[in-house]
């Protein structure tokens, strides 16, 4: 695999992720009460501790994709 195959390949990575967590951040935001309800009665989880639950899953998303997918993508195209 050559850099630029590199490049294009954590370049795509980063905007596909990006797009997931703006969906789901927006998901999360127009069908909170649905969302809520249904994760509720799935996971046994009481309605109070899931705002928590969600900002934390969505921070840790966030982190996840600017170290394993944008930090990269910069990196090489800064270097290269």
């Amino acid at each position: 695999m050559t850099v630029d195959q590199l490049t294009v390949f954590f370049g795509w990575c980063a905007l596909i992720n990006i797009i997931i967590l703006f969906a789901a951040s927006i998901f999360l935001m127009v069908f909170r009460d649905w969302i809520m309800g249904a994760h509720s009665r799935m996971m046994g989880v009481d309605k109070e501790k899931l705002p928590a639950l969600y900002f934390s899953y969505l921070g840790n998303y966030k982190i996840a994709t600017l170290v394993f997918a944008l930090v990269p993508y910069l990196a090489l195209r800064i270097a290269f």
